[in-house]
């Protein structure tokens, strides 16, 4: 199963959504392509020490002496399984625990990085202090290197707009994994803008995430 990081952008940089580590279990296997979401069925609960949303941003060009990257950890969330298939799910982000990995050895840079983008700046998580993703639709996909494709809902900065992950989802007794492949989302669509108009044009609009997921059935 692959797993990747997702795009952001600099002090500039963007994050949210969404993620958590997958293991390589036996893959869930569907009879019908698409099925409606509902809470019928067992229900999860999301390992929030093992599961988190990865980003990665770029400058306006894309290398890796131009990136910062890190992760966004989940406070909360909730999986069903019905008939030993991903039925729906939910995931609330901790905007407050937004932080970058490739700067962890420079205390500094760091700590400016991180405030510049919780601030009024970008992710205003004084007033935003969560972000969600919420799955309206699940699709077995039959070629790829995902198994399953997810339409849902992506929250952030109370802006809500729909967006598609492709994923693999695999389901063991009392757990269920779900890796979505990187996914580029466009931060100003969420409001996430740097205020000065300027510095916008030396950022990339596009934001990767990846999302990667461990919960645990309810007992």
């Amino acid at each position: 199963m692959k797993r990747k990081l997702f795009s952001l952008a600099i002090p500039a940089l963007f994050a949210t959504f969404v993620v958590i580590s997958c293991k390589k279990e036996k893959p869930l296997t569907s009879e019908s392509s698409e099925v409606t979401t509902t809470k019928d069925g067992s229900q999860f609960t999301l390992d929030t020490l093992n599961s988190k949303v990865e980003w990665k941003g770029y400058k306006i060009f894309k290398s890796e002496s131009t990136s910062h990257f890190g992760t966004i950890k989940f406070e909360s969330g909730d999986v069903t399984i019905k008939d030993g298939k991903l039925e729906s799910g939910k995931f609330v982000a901790d905007m407050n625990s937004l932080t970058s990995v490739d700067l962890k050895d420079d205390a500094e840079q760091l700590g400016k990085l991180n405030g510049h983008l919780k601030s009024g700046d970008f992710f205003e998580v004084e007033k935003f202090p969560t972000a969600s993703y919420e799955i309206t639709k699940v699709e077995s996909a039959a070629e790829g290197d995902y198994n399953t494709v997810l339409d849902g809902n992506l929250t952030i900065k109370g802006i809500t707009k729909p967006v598609q992950f492709k994923a693999n989802v695999s389901v063991k007794e009392g757990e269920v994994s779900i890796a979505t492949e990187p996914k580029d989302i466009k931060r100003e669509e969420f409001g996430v803008k740097f205020q000065a108009p300027a510095a916008n044009g030396v950022i990339k609009d596009e934001v990767t995430l990846q999302v990667n997921i461990k919960a645990l059935e309810k007992k």
